[in-house]
């Protein structure tokens, strides 16, 4: 069963920025699909940021320029750099896992952007 464990969300004021991680375990094989999707409350969760083994990304329109995904898929980690945060990145963010067609969620970290 892959775990998938989220650290660095807190309360951060605009402008500022936050990195979030992400740590799979319970697999010896390297994810597909590693990144983030984040839920506000009362919208549905969405896409963020991901990553595949190849290195291609995908980024949601509105974190383009300000927020970059890493991964080191040897160790199924991934990292989420954020800059210029703005109030409407408030949200639950998630990290997501795939293997074999499978989809892993993470707990989920706050990240609030607030003054």
């Amino acid at each position: 069963q892959v775990q998938l464990v989220e650290s660095g969300g807190g309360l951060v004021q605009p402008g500022g920025s936050l990195r979030l991680s992400c740590a799979a375990s319970g697999t010896i094989f390297s994810l597909y699909r590693m990144g983030w999707y984040r839920q506000a409350p009362g919208k549905q969760r969405e896409l963020v940021a991901t990553m595949i083994s190849g290195g291609n990304t995908d980024y949601a329109d509105s974190v383009k320029g300000r927020f970059t995904i890493s991964r080191d898929s040897a160790k199924n980690k991934v990292s989420l750099q954020m800059n210029s945060l703005k109030p409407e990145d408030t949200a639950v963010y998630y990290c997501i896992g795939s293997l074999r067609g499978f989809d892993y969620w993470g707990q989920g970290t706050q990240v609030t952007v607030s003054s």
